[in-house]
């Protein structure tokens, strides 16, 4: 394995039963890189990172994690990560305090490192004034960024964040991707799912995820352009109208509401076929504009396109 390596998947299958979850997954992750894992519920995301994490043994294919190999020694991957689930873990009855001293004995942490990793876990996390709290009683967001302390109180190299903003508040969404971007800057590998494309965006590569196959994987720019000069806002009075129409329209793949405007992708050749269209409802003056393409647009076009092939 390359020491440019941190994380190198192979033919990765995970079945349950009769349902293949992960279907011959291959990729690799740089160390200090922050890998996005995205696609819908069922998409395989939390296997995939369970399976990382040495949780669950790969039906077949293998991951390396820094070299060690899930499939083999699954225990031994454990002492280089840290698995922070979607569901709340910690210990309701403890205090925050209480809950990141429980993991840092969990994991060895040496006495005379503790000052330290606690005051920089409180201060960027904004724990320090609710140490005494319980965690029952922390708000949904705080209890993420419990999680998250309590994950890196051992200063893992491999980070595996499943869903971490999942009903999450907009500021505490923004404050933990905040907290995931400094332990990149600090070298911490991260790898991290999620249901939300607009989050997907922040990180350095994406792994489209669908029914546990990879759709697409690349950077966010350069995933969005494959689609460069193929979507179109369309805008009108009548949307169930102009929304019917352009889906049936020749050369359009998908047509997706975003608030009051139709996102609208095309094949190179459809953008003529959109804009007559459009024109043509009998829903009075509609307007249609290229507009360069969001991450949720190629995922969106691709899944279409895995659905119907």
């Amino acid at each position: 394995m390359s020491s440019a390596v941190a994380v190198e998947v192979e033919g990765l299958v995970r079945v349950f039963g009769k349902v293949e979850a992960i279907g011959g997954l291959g990729f690799e992750v740089s160390p200090g890189e922050l890998f996005g894992v995205v696609g819908p519920d069922g998409a395989g995301k939390t296997t995939l990172l369970r399976v990382l994490a040495g949780v669950l043994r790969p039906s077949a294919g293998d991951a390396r994690l820094f070299g060690t190999s899930v499939a083999r020694d699954p225990e031994g991957v454990k002492a280089t990560l840290a698995y922070m689930s979607q569901r709340f873990g910690l210990y309701t009855d403890l205090t925050v305090a209480e809950n990141i001293r429980f993991y840092a004995d969990l994991y060895g942490v040496p006495w005379s490192d503790r000052p330290a990793r606690l005051e920089r876990l409180y201060a960027f996390s904004g724990l320090g004034p609710f140490q005494g709290r319980l965690a029952g009683a922390l708000s949904g967001g705080m209890r993420q960024k419990l999680s998250l302390s309590c994950a890196l109180i051992h200063q893992p190299r491999l980070l595996l964040l499943d869903e971490p903003t999942f009903g999450v508040d907009p500021i505490s969404r923004r404050d933990l991707w905040l907290i995931i971007h400094e332990m990149v800057a600090a070298g911490t590998t991260v790898i991290a799912s999620t249901s939300y494309l607009d989050e997907a965006e922040r990180c350095d590569r994406v792994l489209l995820l669908h029914e546990g196959r990879r759709l697409g994987l690349d950077t966010p720019a350069a995933l969005q352009r494959q689609l460069d000069g193929r979507v179109f806002a369309v805008e009108g009075p009548d949307m169930v109208a102009l929304r019917r129409v352009l889906g049936a329209a020749p050369g359009v793949r998908t047509v997706a509401r975003y608030g009051r405007t139709l996102h609208v992708t095309t094949e190179p050749s459809g953008a003529e076929a959109v804009a007559a269209l459009a024109g043509s409802t009998g829903s009075g003056a509609s307007t249609i504009r290229p507009v360069p393409p969001s991450l949720e647009d190629v995922f969106v076009t691709l899944m279409t396109g895995a659905a119907s092939g």
